[in-house]
């Protein structure tokens, strides 16, 4: 599903090079949850920028289903993030004018995809993800459980083979995270979904399947997560 081969990422600031990857290479089979933890500065970001075709490296390869992203054209690129990825953020990145069910509607709209099909599948997905009922309210009448929770629906719209989280429960209690991340656990498990989340939390990576750790851009770990541990 993910290949990442020698994946480096320079950035100049003025005269001075700031290497956020240096050299990181991993493969991510497909329906696995992978959780990246690791400080700031680890090159989590920098990782989860070049998976979702946000930027190329410097040096090295990013395939995702046989695709290298660094030989694709922009229209090209744009049409992949659209109909491949999904994207969950820490915060929300909703559209505060529209309701519920038009933000998960809007990844087709931009695609152009026919808006009855849409309002269709978008109301079964804000069921379900617990929503049933609040699909005409706007992100200012929810709680933030329940932006999250419009936000997992909308990065599914697509029906994505790839779903990116950066810090999906940086902004939630500790309760309404957890049943934030049992979403994810279960698209991977009902829609062979492959899941790359970036999280501080440890126990946030633990509903993963592995859990990769970069140190200044380098994979400084990479294990299993033991569900089985006392």
């Amino acid at each position: 599903m993910i290949e990442v081969l020698g994946a480096t990422k320079v950035y100049r600031r003025g005269q001075t090079e700031v290497r956020a990857l240096a050299g990181v290479s991993l493969t991510v089979p497909r329906g696995q949850f992978l959780s990246v933890m690791g400080p700031s500065g680890s090159g989590k970001s920098t990782l989860l920028n070049l998976l979702g075709a946000l930027d190329v490296p410097t040096q090295g390869s990013i395939r995702i289903d046989g695709q290298e992203l660094a030989r694709m054209d922009d229209a090209s690129l744009s049409a992949f993030r659209r109909e491949r990825l999904g994207f969950v953020f820490q915060f929300f990145n909703l559209m505060p004018t529209l309701t519920a069910v038009e933000n998960v509607m809007l990844p087709g709209l931009l695609a152009g995809r026919p808006r009855p099909q849409l309002l269709s599948r978008a109301e079964a997905l804000l069921e379900t993800v617990g929503l049933r009922g609040r699909s005409q309210h706007r992100p200012d009448e929810l709680s933030g459980g329940e932006m999250q929770r419009v936000a997992v629906a909308r990065a599914l719209l697509t029906e994505p083979a790839l779903l990116l989280a950066d810090e999906p429960t940086g902004n939630l209690d500790s309760r309404t995270g957890s049943e934030v991340l049992q979403l994810l656990r279960e698209a991977t498990r009902q829609r062979q979904l492959t899941v790359v989340m970036v999280t501080h939390d440890p126990r946030a990576a633990e509903v993963g399947d592995r859990i990769v750790r970069l140190a200044d851009g380098v994979v400084a770990g990479d294990e299993p997560v033991n569900r089985h541990a006392a």
